[in-house]
């Protein structure tokens, strides 16, 4: 997948977090509802402007850039 399809930077929007396109969801957000353990589908419900390919864009950016995420993850968790 080319995520990059779906995925933007923005250094305006989100303080230059990774975003989903034409939303102001950041990847930390969707990927810390994944981890807390909502599934694809409950996120859609929550947030009916994403769609299933854009939440798999999350987990592809993730994976693309897994050292990056983590500490920046990191970084949130204990601030």
């Amino acid at each position: 997948m080319d995520y990059k399809q779906y995925i933007t930077l923005n250094s305006d929007r989100r303080f230059g977090k990774p975003i989903i396109i034409r939303t102001r969801i950041t990847v930390f957000d969707v990927l810390n509802w994944l981890a807390n353990g909502m599934t694809i589908n409950e996120i859609i419900e929550d947030f009916p402007e994403l769609n299933e390919t854009q939440i798999k864009a999350c987990l592809f950016y993730a994976a693309d850039n897994k050292l990056n995420i983590i500490f920046k993850l990191n970084r949130e968790i204990n601030s």
